[in-house]
């Protein structure tokens, strides 16, 4: 088994068609979806300022 790991540049508020085309594009099956969380302030707490600055995508390739 093969793994291929994508970084995905990610803003939660305006990025969903984003993630949905690229999940979509993979030519293998998804093993994990990890975000990568900013380090954590009294704005991100209030939901001012968004939290994830991207998502590390975990792809196994379908070997013929």
């Amino acid at each position: 088994m093969k793994y291929r790991t994508h970084k995905l540049e990610f803003n939660m508020s305006n990025d969903q068609r984003l993630l949905d085309q690229f999940l979509n594009n993979l030519q293998g099956e998804v093993v994990s979806i990890i975000p990568n969380n900013k380090n954590i302030s009294l704005l991100q707490i209030y939901g001012i300022t968004r939290k994830i600055d991207f998502l590390l995508i975990t792809e196994k390739i379908i070997e013929a």
